[in-house]
C-alpha cells in the first residue's frame, strides 16, 4: 500500500477501541471480509485463528485482515484482550501490503496513530477525513517498514554469518597443527557447537572434523614434497603422536602413503 495515495484509502464506519468481556469470543462470521480490518491487540491475552491458522496473541500482535479472509477467535477470562479494529478499504489494487500478521515492535509510535484515527472518527472534528487517510497510510508505511527492517537485519545476520565461519575455515587451514575442537572452534566464532556444526557444514561443505584433518593432510602433502622434513617430523608438526594413526589417514585422503610422497 506504499504505492498509494492517501485520498485513494476508502473509511468504513467501522472502527473502535474496546475492552472485551470475560465471555467474549469472535465467531465465525457468515461471510469472508469483503474489505480491511486492521486489528491490533493493547494487551491480555487469547487465540485468533485465522484461515485455519492459530496464533497465540498479546500486546502488540497486529493483523491486516483482507478480502476473503475466515478469522475466529478465543481469550483468557482472566486477562481479557483489550483490541482497536480498522475497517477500511481502496479504490484501486496496491502493490505492497502487508502481511496478515505481525508483532509490532515499536508499539508506542504504532498506539499513538491509532489512538489519534480513533478519537478523529469519534469527535469528527475540521479535516478529519483527510487526516484519518493520512494516519492509515502511515499506519500501513508502519508495517511494511517493520518488515522490511526485518529483512534486512536476517540478511546482515546471514551475511555476517558467512564472513564467520569463512573465518574459521581459514583459521584451521593456517594452522592445522592445533588440537582444534568442535568447541573451541564454536567459541571463537561465538556461536553454540552445535549450531556452529550446522552452519560449518552448510557454508564450507565438509563437517569441522572433516575440513580438520583435510587441511592437516594438505598441509603434510606440502612438507613431505617441498621441505625436507621426514615423516616422522611431519606427523609431530602437524600434532600427530601416533605415526602409524597419521599413515593410515594420509593414506586414506591422498591414496598414498605418506614415505611415497617423500
Amino acid at each position: 500500500m506504499l504505492d498509494l495515495n492517501p485520498d485513494q484509502f476508502i473509511l468504513k464506519p467501522v472502527f473502535a477501541t474496546i475492552h472485551c468481556e470475560p465471555n467474549w469470543q469472535w465467531k465465525k462470521r457468515d461471510k469472508p471480509f469483503s474489505n480491511y480490518d486492521l486489528f491490533y491487540v493493547w494487551s491480555g491475552e487469547g487465540t485468533l485463528v485465522l484461515n485455519d491458522k492459530p496464533y497465540d496473541v498479546q500486546k502488540g500482535h497486529c493483523f491486516l485482515f483482507k478480502h476473503g479472509d475466515v478469522t475466529t477467535a478465543t481469550h483468557n477470562p482472566q486477562d481479557p484482550l483489550v483490541v482497536t479494529y480498522i475497517h477500511f478499504d481502496v479504490n484501486e489494487s496496491p502493490q505492497m501490503v502487508p502481511i496478515a500478521h505481525r508483532l509490532v515492535e515499536n508499539t508506542t509510535s504504532f498506539e499513538s496513530l491509532l489512538t489519534r484515527y480513533v478519537r478523529l472518527l469519534l469527535v469528527k472534528t475540521f479535516g478529519m477525513e483527510i487526516e484519518a487517510k493520512l494516519i492509515l497510510k502511515q499506519l500501513m508505511i508502519n508495517l511494511l517498514r517493520e518488515a522490511e527492517e526485518k529483512v534486512e537485519q536476517m540478511t546482515c545476520t546471514s551475511n555476517s554469518l558467512l564472513e564467520t565461519v569463512r573465518e574459521i575455515a581459514n583459521y584451521i587451514q593456517q594452522h592445522p597443527g592445533e588440537q582444534h575442537s568442535i568447541g573451541g572452534l564454536a567459541a571463537r566464532a561465538n556461536l553454540s557447537p552445535r549450531y556452529f556444526s550446522q552452519k560449518f557444514k552448510e557454508i564450507i561443505g565438509h563437517t569441522v572434523r572433516s575440513y580438520i584433518i583435510r587441511s592437516r593432510i594438505e598441509r603434510a602433502e606440502h612438507l613431505l614434497r617441498y621441505s625436507g622434513m621426514t615423516v616422522t617430523e611431519t606427523a609431530c608438526v602437524l600434532g600427530y603422536s601416533d605415526l602409524h594413526f597419521f599413515s593410515r589417514q594420509f593414506k586414506k585422503y591422498t591414496g598414498k602413503n605418506p614415505s611415497e610422497i617423500r
